[in-house]
């Protein structure tokens, strides 16, 4: 079976859906606001002769020609490759400098670099993963970006410890957990063919375990960002129905520049609480992107 039949009765057109999940996803970069503003971006692309085109909804946000990796202007770290829906979850995270910020699952690094530039590169960025050989990437991307406030740890952010630290919470959180990763078919359509229910129950737990630790080392006021590439509910609305029922937290309306569609209340038999709605569902065809799953929730009262 292709997962994606599961989730025809989801989306507005079927049709489009599928079609959209079939085609190739277009090349993007992100204009690194820590080297270069998106006019010597453009400057330094003119130049060398690279095609690209801004996309509307962001600044700073190119889709390519070609594959930029072999561009001088991506060497030198004023460009980054990365899937332009994964803009999302730094944008909805909305760090300010000088903040505590902890990405959970942090490697191979875009949407740490992203939070970095956000934050001016102040503050402290925690970056983690649990996979200690790709903390490489993770390394490597930070260094090309002149990232500087990052720390790098690598545990298991299930049971992560404050204890190195100076502090006894983070301002906010990313949790941009691990998934089944369906909604990257379009630029890896082998995950379809890999894709097993029992996949989705295992990771699932995962992400459960991850998120709750998210909300509980974030102070109260705090905001925690959860996302995947993901179409499955198990894996979306399922996690946050089991984090709300059993943390302090709620789901709160969160506007995207993309379209999107919300958070589903009902699926397989299993109802989620109403404010599940304020989660954002964003479809391959709504977009011309890939798939994802975003939902900013707060911590406290």
């Amino acid at each position: 079976m292709n997962p994606l039949d599961r989730y025809e009765s989801l989306v507005d057109d079927p049709v489009a859906f599928r079609d959209a999940c079939d085609r190739p996803l277009p090349q993007v970069v992100r204009v690194n606001a820590i080297k270069a503003d998106e006019d010597r971006a453009r400057r330094a692309l003119d130049e060398a002769g690279v095609g690209y085109e801004p996309v509307d909804w962001h600044p700073g946000v190119f889709r390519m020609d070609d594959k930029p990796g072999t561009t001088w202007p991506y060497v030198h770290g004023w460009l980054h490759g990365q899937e332009e829906v994964s803009l999302l979850p730094a944008l909805a995270l909305d760090p300010d400098p000088g903040e505590r910020v902890w990405d959970a699952c942090a490697a191979p690094g875009s949407k740490t670099s992203h939070l970095a530039a956000l934050m001016d590169d102040r503050g402290t960025l925690v970056g983690n993963d649990s996979s200690l050989g790709r903390l490489s990437a993770l390394r490597h991307n930070a260094e090309r970006l002149g990232v500087t406030n990052l720390a790098v740890t690598n545990a298991d952010a299930r049971n992560y410890s404050l204890k190195p630290f100076d502090f006894e919470a983070f301002d906010r959180a990313l949790v941009d957990a691990p998934c089944s990763c369906e909604g990257t078919c379009r630029k890896n359509p082998d995950v379809l063919d890999e894709w097993s229910m029992d996949h989705v129950r295992s990771v699932a737990g995962i992400q459960k375990g991850i998120l709750r630790r998210a909300v509980q080392a974030t102070r109260e006021g705090g905001v925690v960002v959860y996302a995947t590439c993901t179409f499955a509910p198990e894996e979306n609305e399922a996690v946050l129905a089991h984090v709300l029922d059993r943390e302090d937290c709620r789901v709160v309306p969160c506007d995207l520049p993309l379209s999107t569609e919300p958070g589903v209340t009902a699926w397989d038999d299993t109802e989620y609480p109403d404010q599940v709605r304020h989660a954002n569902r964003v479809y391959p065809h709504l977009n011309d992107t890939g798939g994802f799953f975003v939902a900013k929730l707060e911590v406290g009262a």
